[in-house]
């Protein structure tokens, strides 16, 4: 299989290359790893998918992201979920009672906000927080019902992106609450296009009429708003935190598949694609080599000035958002901004 872009437009940052090399000690091999590994490299250009970031080095590296001064999608989200939150639980519930379930949670740092306004709508509130990391969820739900002792958490260990499916809700028995949905962090944008559309079609297929979507959208650079290098910039920091965060897919691959990646000899690319509305990240090599996985019996060879297609981040307008969201079922309700306009919360709901 191969992959073809568009041609790459405004704005590029190439980082320093890595500052540290890690010997290829192979633990026990996982087969799904294997595999992309192996496809991935033999695409046309070099491409591995961006959950190959999150081992738990590459998880804290990014919490570490969400607070540096140049990222502002966590800064800007969570202000309008401060000041908006009740603004939001009214909109979804419209009088009625909600239960709140969350894509992705995570830490749920953000929800908390949410949870919050919920409790002063109608006193108590079910949450539901979903992700593939059982011990995130378990941190979670503690600190929630330690903060929050109203709220009654049910976490659910799923891949939101394969199967969907949340207890009691499609019950004719269970309790007539409506259902919030949120995917907030900007998660959407991690997804192509039509990828996007096909999981919220399907997420629409399991939620009763009047039930909402809450997602959080990153908005593209303009005229008015943010510019082209104000978004480089927040996935090229001066720190060099992403660089280190974009290089711990190699650092995974030569611990997990005895690899043999020089880490030294690649650096960190950030890149606007104009022509598709994202932000690209690459690994470049920097000069001729080759690298061997010993887990796959694999030699790869790149090309001097070769780039490795580590992530895509898309950008939306307001507009193209809300017609995202109306193609998939979720027309919107209501939606907020800042006051530059770099970052939307939009609600959708369900007819």
């Amino acid at each position: 299989m191969s992959a073809t872009y568009p041609p790459l437009s405004l704005g590029i940052v190439r980082s320093k290359p890595m500052l540290a090399t890690t010997s290829p000690v192979a633990a026990p091999c996982d087969p799904a790893i294997s595999g992309i590994v192996r496809e991935g490299l033999a695409r046309h250009p070099k491409q591995l998918p961006p959950w190959l970031f999150y081992d738990e080095a590459g998880s804290r590296l990014f919490d570490e992201i969400t607070q540096l001064p140049e990222y502002y999608l966590t800064r800007l989200e969570r202000e309008l979920l401060t000041e908006h939150a009740g603004a939001m639980i009214s909109a979804a519930a419209e009088g009625r009672r909600l239960r709140l379930v969350e894509l992705g949670a995570g830490s749920a740092d953000k929800t908390r906000t949410l949870l919050a306004a919920a409790l002063v709508h109608q006193g108590t509130v079910q949450y539901l927080p979903v992700d593939v990391s059982e011990s995130a969820l378990e941190l979670a739900c503690r600190r929630i019902e330690a903060e929050l002792p109203e709220v009654e958490t049910t976490p659910v260990v799923a891949d939101y992106t394969v199967d969907w499916h949340l207890p009691d809700h499609d019950n004719p028995e269970a309790k007539p609450e409506r259902q919030l949905l949120m995917w907030i962090g900007s998660s959407i944008g991690n997804f192509e296009p039509g990828a996007a559309e096909e999981l919220l079609r399907r997420i629409n297929s399991t939620m009763r009429s009047g039930d909402s979507l809450l997602l959080g959208v990153d908005l593209a650079p303009c005229d008015g708003g943010k510019c082209v290098g104000e978004l480089l910039a927040a996935y090229d920091d001066e720190a060099g935190v992403t660089a280190q965060f974009n290089s711990n897919m190699l650092v995974r691959l030569n611990r997990e598949l005895g690899a043999d990646f020089d880490l030294d000899s690649f650096a960190h690319w950030a890149e606007w694609n104009a022509a598709s509305s994202r932000m690209e990240m690459h690994l470049e090599s920097l000069r001729e080599q080759s690298v061997h996985i010993e887990a796959l019996n694999l030699n790869v060879h790149f090309d001097a000035g070769e780039r490795l297609h580590t992530e895509n981040s898309y950008k939306y307008t307001l507009e193209s958002a809300a017609a995202l969201m109306e193609r998939a079922g979720f027309p919107v309700a209501e939606s907020w901004t800042d006051h530059g306009e770099w970052f939307a919360v939009m609600l959708g709901r369900k007819a």
